[in-house]
């Protein structure tokens, strides 16, 4: 028996609590196995952006989790036997390798999925197989039911973390008190195409999803774990994702619409449907709208108002685990659309027109801004394109 696995043995058999810190050893499998669930190598294309061998890349993904599950003087080590890897995380629970276990055990069947779907000659060429690998593990506070990754996520960051959708949506949860380093704990990602792609990528990548059946029931049955019979809060962003959630749990969740679902028959899961995060810079956008900039104003401060109202209620959910879904998303409505919607309007101005904050609340000041505060709370209109930015 390999002395990792022994020792993970012997950490079991003495029963060590899972909030004890000891050392955390698990098997990954063999170096094919690891080698295609970490997309490996990230970077290369004749020159390797960055120059790392498989084992440096999971040590990087892991780091990532640890720090964001707030181990900080945590340390993992990855080292290969017989053609077999093993990870060794100091400074975590004994526990703490089950949820990484879980997620390449849902990794293998994503793996299929996309195998047959090139088998098919349905793999686009600049498409990338890519898990939310990096992601907290433990200390999770909600979930974020997204369409697909966007490419330079792995191929530039290596990091699931790091698009203009995840930054932004981590700005808004910060507006609604969550510290910026606890945003992570917030932001666990299931994209139910767990491709990396180019943003124009959604259309061809909604007719692919009957491949990663098992992958999606598997991650949502999997993160959705809360304590006893309450399931983690779930935000479902884009149009894509909203009608995949009506498709797999019967459901229909519109902008700012309550419902639940039970990936597990006891456990019920709270599920609030958003805009996509990138989906205000193609609404606010004027050429949408025949150069039409006031129009473009308005529809843009009402997404705004929607979206703060969202990560409003994300916030609150998964701080407060098992509070009413719908009592909190009335609150988190009636802070941003009515008697915050100044500050609604000035976050819009600064955050995706890039005023400056005395420009910004000059700007909310006008009569005509005004007017169209008064009408945040119009019905919602999201795009059913909502390109993964």
């Amino acid at each position: 028996m390999h002395k990792l696995a022994a020792l993970t043995l012997t950490l079991a058999t003495l029963g060590l609590s899972s909030h004890a810190l000891a050392d955390a050893e698990l098997a990954l499998g063999s170096t094919e196995r690891v080698t295609r669930l970490f997309a490996y190598p990230n970077n290369c294309a004749v020159i390797c952006y960055r120059d790392w061998t498989l084992a440096q890349t999971v040590e990087h993904y892991l780091k990532q989790s640890v720090k964001r599950d707030g181990y900080d003087t945590a340390t993992v080590r990855v080292t290969a036997d017989n053609q077999q890897l093993y990870a060794s995380i100091t400074g975590v629970p004994a526990s703490y390798g089950k949820p990484l276990a879980a997620l390449l055990k849902a990794g293998d069947l994503a793996y299929e999925g996309a195998r047959r779907l090139n088998a098919e000659g349905k793999w686009a060429y600049d498409w990338y197989f890519f898990l939310p690998l990096g992601m907290a593990l433990e200390k999770r506070k909600s979930v974020e039911l997204l369409h697909f990754p966007p490419d330079y996520s792995l191929t530039r960051a290596q990091d699931y973390l790091d698009s203009a959708t995840t930054d932004r949506w981590a700005t808004l949860l910060t507006a609604n008190g969550i510290p910026a380093e606890q945003t992570p704990a917030f932001q666990t990602i299931v994209d139910i195409a767990p491709v990396a792609a180019p943003s124009s990528a959604g259309k061809d990548l909604e007719g692919i999803y009957d491949y990663f059946k098992d992958y999606q029931a598997t991650m949502v049955r999997e993160l959705s774990r809360g304590e006893g019979d309450t399931g983690l809060p779930m935000v479902a962003f884009g149009a894509p994702v909203r009608n995949w959630l009506k498709q797999q749990y019967g459901v229909t969740v519109t902008v700012l619409g309550l419902a639940q679902i039970n990936p597990v028959a006891a456990v019920k899961v709270p599920v609030l449907g958003a805009n996509h995060p990138s989906y205000i810079w193609y609404a606010a956008d004027p050429e949408n709208y025949d150069g039409d900039q006031a129009r473009a104003d308005a529809v843009g401060l009402k997404t705004m108002g929607q979206d703060l109202s969202a990560a409003c209620w994300q916030a609150a959910m998964g701080s407060q685990p098992g509070a009413d879904p719908a009592a909190q998303l009335q609150r988190c409505t009636q802070t941003w659309q009515d008697s915050q919607k100044t500050q609604t309007c000035e976050l819009f101005y600064t955050s995706i027109r890039k005023l400056s904050p005395a420009d910004a609340q000059t700007q909310c000041a006008t009569p005509a801004v005004s007017v169209q505060l008064q009408q945040l709370q119009a019905p919602a209109t999201d795009a059913a394109v909502t390109p993964a930015l």
